[in-house]
């Protein structure tokens, strides 16, 4: 029997690199992709799986109750992967509510209809659906922030310091909250930043790429020395599959690449990249537009995962190292630009 597994916000950054590897690794999935096509949304970076024929996209909004009690009468999802999220910082701290609305009550949404259609009563399952499962994905960011030694484990107290970080705190405790009340089988994942291919154009790398093609000033926030946990996007993308499937029900896994690096580092390997690739006609090197700007409101200085839990009981390591992850990105986003 084919098994539907409803993904939220797959057509946002971590989403869209995760559906098409779903859908071919597994085939005997139906993929429902729903997303609500926000800003960060993009369904060209979906046309690798289109029109495969165990993926069908629908447009929506994980906050519609009744769209989402549809979804899973039509298709008996059986599986809930939870990418949807308002996840962008200075956008949280201009307009919190979204993050809110989105983050809290999207969460609580489709953890409360998956109850209803998967369990009978507390701690009683129905029939059936002893397998079926929700996985949320979290941020390292609900930890708050590091001094200059240490690491984020599982363990660590929340301690979130935006309103972004603070909506993703209260989704994660909406989920434990009903696996210790309901009984039901969940996972969470808390992942340090991500990079790669199909980054919305607001992130850091794909802006700093963007900004110096154009010969633009090149923005670091204050003296660029906070520091960045950096996970390549396909690496979370199969520690999540693997959480999915082999995780303890219940339990909470922190995804990071060891790859730790401050922001002014991350701006001059894009620049020593840029001018291997695309020299400036000018002759001078990229670097010469890094410019630096007031420091964000409340920017956490460090974050840093440790990943053993994930490494030891489930096996996941990943493939890419920063040094091997940001030339793929960087190759990836001049492609995309030659394209235009």
């Amino acid at each position: 029997m084919t098994k539907s597994i409803l993904v939220t916000g797959g057509a946002g950054f971590i989403g869209s690199n995760f559906v098409p590897y779903f859908c071919k690794k597994y085939p005997e999935y139906h993929v429902i992709n729903i997303d609500k096509l926000t800003y960060a949304g993009d369904l060209n970076n979906l046309k690798d799986c289109e029109n495969d024929p165990n993926y069908t996209f629908v447009q929506g909004d994980i906050c519609d109750e009744k769209l989402i009690e549809d979804l899973f009468i039509k298709y008996d999802i059986r599986g809930v992967i939870h990418f949807a999220a308002e996840s962008h910082v200075d956008n949280s701290i201009k307009g919190p509510k979204v993050f809110m609305e989105t983050n809290l009550m999207g969460t609580f949404n489709l953890i409360e209809t998956a109850r209803r259609y998967w369990m009978e009563a507390p701690g009683k399952v129905k029939p059936g659906y002893e397998d079926a499962r929700l996985h949320h994905i979290s941020t390292d960011e609900v930890y708050g922030t590091l001094g200059e030694t240490g690491y984020f484990k599982e363990t660590t107290p929340y301690a979130p310091n935006s309103p972004y970080s603070s909506s993703k705190a209260g989704s994660d405790f909406i989920v434990r909250a009903y696996h210790h009340t309901y009984g039901m089988n969940v996972t969470t994942s808390n992942c340090s930043n991500n990079y790669g291919p199909k980054q919305n154009h607001e992130k850091l790398i794909p802006h700093i790429i963007e900004f110096a093609l154009q010969l633009k000033n090149l923005p670091v926030y204050g003296k660029g020395i906070n520091v960045r946990d950096w996970l390549y996007v396909l690496d979370h993308c199969k520690a999540v599959d693997l959480i999915f499937h082999k995780g303890v029900s219940g339990e909470t896994y922190n995804i990071g690449g060891h790859n730790e690096r401050n922001n002014i580092t991350i701006v001059n390997t894009i620049c020593e990249i840029l001018d291997k690739e695309v020299p400036r006609q000018d002759g001078k090197s990229y670097k010469e537009l890094i410019t630096f700007v007031t420091d964000r409101a409340g920017h956490d200085l460090r974050y840093a995962i440790d990943p053993d839990k994930i490494v030891n009981e489930l096996g996941w390591k990943p493939d890419e190292t920063f040094d091997t992850g940001i030339v793929k990105t960087v190759d990836w986003y001049l492609k995309q630009m030659k394209a235009k």
